[in-house]
């Protein structure tokens, strides 16, 4: 239900002017990145095991970048150039592809900072907190794009729109209150089909799925711009903002698990990086890889 009201006001949002940029790179990376938010915090809270964090992001982000991005281009194509060839539509769309270029080497080095302080083979609190910095910057820089962009255009943003983070942030306190439940009741099975160790698995594939209807409605509306968007500005809220709130509380030993898929990240990374800004869109046959890589990488992890 908290999906469904996401979708329903943003979809308002969109048609009251807010861009479609505007929406994958602020606030539906929020709105679906929720849950993992959430998460690390109710964990935090818990005195919980890290390496749950660890996994539910990673697993989170590698399934944004692979399956949520390859599945709708291979259902429903990317074009190249936009439909309406007219001077506006071609400058709108070299702005949209600039700003995905932007999100995608923000997501990459996010990933490369993230793996160079776990060198040591510790996340501290020290490193929790930088990663929470970083994050903070990135928003902050964000907001003024957004602002400077708004005044050049004469635009502003719609009146009800503390009404909508309203009705967003009561979406959030019922996520709020389900996973802390689900947290709670997974930690006390004694199940050999889901064992304790599997919780970052499984509130991981609980999770993407609001990203999975966020990516299909608009994939199916012909907005690719705001499922690219949203998809790689997800990955900015589980790296570095949720392994850095669960970090800011308690230490995180990294290993290979962590080492491998951030590396793993930051190809995927330069990978989407590279066809956007030469050919402007994802062909078909790389989607098709993804979706083949996103299996390889459950079938290894759970292994």
């Amino acid at each position: 239900m908290a999906s469904l009201l996401v979708v329903w006001r943003l979809e308002v949002l969109a048609g009251q002017g807010v861009e479609g940029t505007v929406l994958g790179t602020i606030f539906m990376p929020f709105c679906s990145g929720m849950g993992n938010i959430v998460f690390a915090l109710v964990l935090a809270m818990n005195m919980g095991d890290g390496n749950d964090v660890l996994v539910n992001c990673l697993f989170n982000n590698v399934a944004n970048l692979t399956l949520l991005i390859g599945v709708p281009v291979l259902i429903w194509s990317m074009a190249s150039i936009p439909r309406k060839k007219n001077q506006k539509a071609v400058r709108e769309f070299r702005m949209g592809r600039l700003s995905l270029s932007l999100n995608l080497v923000a997501a990459f080095f996010f990933s490369l900072f993230t793996w160079l302080l776990a060198a040591d083979g510790v996340l501290s609190r020290t490193d929790g907190f930088v990663l929470l910095a970083l994050f903070v910057f990135w928003q902050c820089f964000h907001i003024y794009d957004v602002k400077k962009t708004n005044l050049l255009k004469k635009k502003a943003y719609p009146k009800t729109l503390v009404f909508e983070v309203g009705l967003l942030l009561l979406g959030a306190f019922a996520i709020f209150v389900s996973t802390s439940w689900l947290v709670q009741w997974f930690q006390s099975l004694e199940s050999e089909l889901l064992p304790p160790r599997l919780l970052g698995w499984a509130s991981g594939v609980l999770m993407v799925l609001p990203n999975a209807l966020l990516a299909f409605y608009y994939a199916a509306k012909d907005r690719m711009d705001v499922v690219y968007t949203s998809q790689s500005g997800d990955a900015h809220i589980c790296i570095p903002l949720c392994i850095g709130i669960f970090a800011a509380f308690r230490a995180i030993p990294s290993g290979e698990f962590l080492e491998r898929s951030l590396l793993i990240l930051m190809g995927l990374c330069a990978i989407h990086l590279l066809f956007v800004a030469t050919m402007g869109r994802l062909p078909r046959v790389l989607a098709a890889l993804f979706v083949a890589a996103f299996g390889v990488f459950m079938w290894v992890g759970l292994a």
